[in-house]
């Protein structure tokens, strides 16, 4: 009895202190750009806009310490950390393959309830080690007269899913890349579409109750999306374009400050921008944006696999394509996805869900073809990062779904939104 009345002080005193600290109401946007190379990263902070909906979670506000890249706001005066969200970034990958002396910036924009007091901004780079490095530094003041409080586009919205409030949902807005006025219903067809099949896919199956799907009709001037491989170029509002980095499933857009105006017009924890094309492809980024094509005949497993990257941090597990190399991942350092290891911290990852009869490693043989084990070959690595299974969604289209490891770690992510 004492112990559960100790445990509900601290609940409440911790709702005291972030509701003293935050407005949750609404949000504070905070845009920046990154640029560099694989020995340094530039920041570049581009504007901050007050926004009408706060989409996160009023409870939690410390995510796992998941990703590439760190965005915190700690208090000023005590130096405590108040909100702690990490994510990945397309300049992660681009410094890997850039030319000599090609120089790109790369946007972002990230939401956070709305301070009311001033706090201290760093943004951190995942380093070799696995360890963070501060790469920017900013002040925020909610007094500041340069926080923008404007008025953005409107575009009509269908809530696809509604299950309540957004500060106990996952909230995702889907917004709509290369359809036209004439096409909008196709737009809100699409997006039942593709949702009603995530949820037929466990463990999302028992957790529709706890999401809102909100589809963002953001009309087009043409429609489909650029395929610049086949000559195909057309004039979006989001700028998507296939053939990034020279590869042809890999859809993406840097035009993330219209994306995030559009966005804006609903609560959201995720993003999804959904391209009217058939063309096969997408991209997920975590805690930043998800792509996909919408009329592909593989389009559900990939807006399932693309979410799995951006919702829950979840890593590629295929290591024989167009993106594979075995130096993406230091030998030497526990990757910081939950679903692939390099056994430096194997006690950390799903060690304890092993039968204690399953080899460590694990042969990729027809005996342990169901079997959770430890099999080389994952992250776009074929030696020595190892993935939970020989088969699952973060690896083919093939796969009936996820896996055990996965599994746990989409409900982990899911019961972060939802805690009450």
């Amino acid at each position: 009895m004492k112990k559960t009345l100790s445990l509900a002080i601290v609940f409440v005193l911790s709702q005291l202190f972030y509701s003293q600290n935050f407005n949750h109401t609404k949000s504070l946007r905070v845009d920046f750009q990154l640029t560099g190379d694989l020995t340094h990263t530039q920041v570049f902070f581009t504007q901050m806009k007050e926004e009408p909906f706060y989409g996160g979670s009023t409870i939690n506000h410390i995510m796992p310490q998941y990703g590439e890249f760190l965005f915190q706001l700690t208090d000023i005066k005590s130096g405590k950390v108040l909100f702690s969200k990490g994510f990945n970034s397309l300049y992660g990958e681009w410094i890997y393959s850039r030319k000599p002396n090609e120089k790109k910036l790369f946007y972002h924009a990230i939401q956070t309830p709305f301070p009311t007091s001033d706090m201290i901004l760093n943004i951190s780079q995942r380093q070799s080690d696995g360890n963070y490095s501060v790469i920017g530094t900013d002040t925020i003041s909610p007094e500041n007269y340069f926080i923008k409080k404007e008025k953005v586009k409107e575009f009509p919205i269908q809530k696809i899913i509604y299950n309540g409030h957004s500060s106990n949902k996952v909230d995702i807005a889907v917004i709509a890349e290369g359809y036209t006025v004439d096409e909008l219903d196709k737009f809100y067809a699409d997006v039942r579409r593709l949702t009603d099949y995530m949820f037929t896919i466990p463990p999302y199956d028992k957790y529709k109750a706890h999401f809102n799907i909100y589809a963002i009709g953001a009309a087009s001037l043409e429609s489909g999306t650029d395929i610049p491989g086949k000559h195909i170029y057309k004039n979006t509002l989001f700028n998507s374009s296939f053939y990034t980095f020279d590869m042809e499933r890999y859809l993406t857009s840097n035009d993330m400050a219209t994306i995030a105006d559009a966005a804006s017009l609903v609560p959201y924890d995720q993003i999804y921008v959904l391209a009217n094309t058939s063309h096969y492809g997408g991209a997920g980024f975590y805690n930043h944006i998800n792509l996909a094509s919408a009329d592909n005949q593989l389009s559900p497993e990939v807006f399932v696999h693309e979410f799995g990257h951006s919702f829950v941090g979840l890593a590629d597990e295929y290591y024989s394509s167009s993106t594979s190399f075995d130096t993406f991942y230091n030998p030497n350092v526990e990757p910081w996805e939950p679903n692939i290891t390099t056994l430096v911290n194997f006690e950390k990852k799903w060690k304890q869900m092993l039968d204690p009869k399953t080899p460590i490693p694990t042969p990729r043989i027809e005996k342990y073809k169901n079997t959770l084990g430890v099999f080389e070959g994952g992250g776009y690595s074929s030696k020595g990062v190892y993935s939970p299974v020989q088969d699952c969604r973060m690896k083919t289209n093939q796969a009936s779904g996820f896996c055990p490891v996965c599994s746990k770690a989409i409900k982990d992510a899911i019961d972060f939104y939802i805690a009450r």
